[in-house]
């Protein structure tokens, strides 16, 4: 391919984009989210993520990108660096903590991972049902 007169290099699927903003948009566009999606699991307006991917926009904090990543299924340093791979085999996924780590019996673990799987806004709605209930004991 030439461009100018000069070769150019083929642009590989992972390649590395240059700013934070590419990135977030390459991860949401890859997971096929909108801007209202991603917003809902992470747990912050539309707005806030449009911000995040203007090239003059604002960057998320730290527990906002690792919300976007696990959101997106994208790996958190690419992400936040554009280094390493986009993404992650599906085969290659151990999780660091395994929910029966921290229940009591199996019903607790399906809850945990069901809760775990739920967007964030949706998870503080639940907890405060559970806190509700768990007063009446």
């Amino acid at each position: 391919m030439l461009v100018n007169g000069s070769r150019a290099t083929p642009v590989s699927s992972e390649c590395h984009l240059q700013t934070p903003a590419e990135r977030i948009r390459r991860a949401r566009t890859l997971a096929s989210m909108s801007q209202r999606a991603l917003a809902e699991a992470v747990g912050v307006k539309r707005s806030a993520v449009a911000q995040w991917e203007r090239r003059d926009g604002c960057y998320p904090s730290m527990p906002h990108l690792v919300a976007i990543a696990v959101a997106t299924n994208v790996h958190l340093e690419w992400l936040g660096t554009g280094r390493g791979p986009v993404t992650m085999a599906a085969e290659s996924w151990e999780a660091a903590v395994r929910a029966t780590e921290f229940a009591h019996d199996d019903l607790e673990a399906s809850c945990l991972d069901m809760l775990r799987r739920m967007p964030f806004h949706v998870r503080k709605q639940v907890a405060g049902v559970i806190e509700l209930i768990a007063r009446s004991f």
